[in-house]
């Protein structure tokens, strides 16, 4: 039987960024039950629904969900600081990092101006 490696560690930004937006995927589905949910209630003394009441329940719960949309775009809208182990390094000022373009470097793909290209990518002529 195979022994279980270490408990995954999460950082703690990490970790409650990831259930706030848990929170935001599950809000829509609790507005809709919670919507739904004057449908099931019943009449109180007289065979007529009271609107009033359903009506109340309605416009709060839209409030409240209102808010909770706004409490959870703000949590979500901070950008997460990175962690220790994702920083670049600061290398000196000669060494090459990925992802970096020196001057006069050529990337694929990418046209230069006063050369024609045609459709298959090649410099116009060399055909």
């Amino acid at each position: 039987m195979k022994r279980p490696g270490p408990p995954l560690f999460l950082e703690r930004e990490t970790y409650r960024r990831r259930r706030a937006a848990d929170a935001a995927r599950l809000l829509p589905v609790v507005g809709a039950l919670l919507f739904l949910l004057p449908l099931l209630w019943g009449p109180q003394d007289t065979p007529a629904p009271d609107t009033a009441r359903g009506g109340l329940y309605i416009f709060l719960v839209w409030g409240g969900l209102i808010i909770g949309a706004f409490a959870l775009s703000r949590r979500l809208a901070v950008e997460p600081k990175p962690a220790p182990s994702e920083l670049p390094d600061a290398g000196g000022p000669g060494e090459d990092r990925p992802g970096e373009d020196r001057p006069g470097e050529d990337r694929p793909g990418e046209d230069r101006p006063g050369q024609d290209v045609q459709a298959a990518g090649r410099p116009a002529g060399t055909d």
